[in-house]
Order: structure tokens, then sequence, then C-alpha cells
């Protein structure tokens, strides 16, 4: 009799959880979807990120150079005169 207590609340929880996992599983696919979508945004943002990093070195070196050329016209003006 215990035997038989035992298989019924054992195969019961088993439904149970059998009936916990099944949305779980279900979604599976889109979870995966939604994974991969989320991994070529990153691959996007990385992308983004060494782009802005370029850029900002090129603003960089644009801004030395302007710097210099407002020296040399500095000093082209006081050989001037001006």
């Amino acid at each position: 009799m215990v035997k038989w207590i035992v298989l019924v609340v054992l195969l019961f929880a088993l439904v149970v959880l059998a009936l916990a996992v099944r949305p779980v599983l279900v979604r599976l696919p889109r979870l995966r979807r939604a994974a991969v979508a989320l991994q070529r945004r990153q691959a996007d943002a990385e992308a983004l990120r060494h782009s802005a990093e370029a850029l900002q070195e090129r603003v960089e070196a644009l801004q030395r150079q302007g710097e210099t050329t407002q020296q040399r016209l500095e000093l082209i003006k006081a050989k001037r005169g001006d």
C-alpha cells in the first residue's frame, strides 16, 4: 500500500514538473533567435565603437594640425610686423 502511495506521489510530481518545464521548452526557439539577434547587435555596437575611436583619433589629429597651423600663422604675422 505504501509503495502505491509513493508511486502516485512520484508520478504526480513528474507530471507537475513536466507541466512547469513545457512553457520553457516551447519558448526555446524564440529565445535562441533573440540571443542571436542580441549577438548581432553586440557585434554592430563593437564595430561602431571601433569607428568612433578611429574618428576620435582623427579629430585629435586635426586639432593638433589646426594648433600647429595657428602657431605658424601667428609666427608669420609676427615676422611681418602685423
